[in-house]
Parts: C-alpha cells; sequence; structure tokens
C-alpha cells in the first residue's frame, strides 16, 4: 500500500450541507474501495490564483490515505464526473513527506489538546 494525499477545490456556490455531502461522499468512496484514511484537513473558502469556470473562489479540502495504486484511478475518475469538483490533485507521498505529514497531524492534534 502506498500513501496518497488528495487536494480537491469545490466550487464556492455550495452550502455548508452541500459541501459536507460532497466531501463524505469521496470519503465513502474511499472507505469503499478499501483505503484507510489517515487524515483530514477542510481549507475552507480561499481566493483562486486564476479564475476557474469563471469562479474566483472555491472550497479546499484535503484527504490522507493509505491505498492501492488502482484506487487513486476511480477516485479521479468520481472527481471528474461530479459536477462539484472545479480542480483536484492526487500525489503518491514518499517517505520524507510521510514523516511531515506526521509531524503536523501530531502538532494539530497537540494543539487541540491545549
Amino acid at each position: 500500500m502506498n500513501q496518497y494525499e488528495t487536494v480537491f477545490i469545490l466550487t464556492p456556490v455550495l452550502s455548508d450541507v452541500q459541501m459536507k455531502e460532497a466531501v463524505d461522499k469521496f470519503k465513502d468512496i474511499l472507505a469503499k474501495l478499501g483505503a484507510e484514511i489517515i487524515n483530514e484537513e477542510n481549507w475552507g473558502l480561499k481566493k483562486l490564483a486564476y479564475p476557474i469556470e469563471k469562479k474566483s473562489t472555491g472550497f479546499y479540502q484535503l484527504i490522507e490515505f493509505k491505498a492501492e495504486p488502482t484506487v487513486v484511478e476511480k477516485l479521479e475518475l468520481n472527481y471528474r464526473r461530479d459536477e462539484r469538483v472545479i480542480r483536484y490533485l492526487t500525489t503518491k507521498l514518499d517517505k520524507y513527506a510521510i514523516e511531515y505529514s506526521a509531524k503536523r497531524i501530531n502538532l494539530k492534534s497537540a494543539k487541540k489538546e491545549d
């Protein structure tokens, strides 16, 4: 199993409920395909570097997961089919990125405990 990180941008016209439904849909897809979700972060509404589909903002979401390489193909196919997703990027993490991610997660959980 490899470790991956996927970031996708949802259209800004969604309500909070619709945004949560979209994120849950992709998490469910990963779970059904046998992926283990390690971390997820909602980065919120951010300004885009350039307009995409005449939109200047979007809801950013990050999901880190462990899965077989075939899972990524199926996940990205679902991104392409969903009209709420305006951009996505999935990358395989190397050992240094995995270490950095683990430190970031530990730091985040330590802040929540304080």
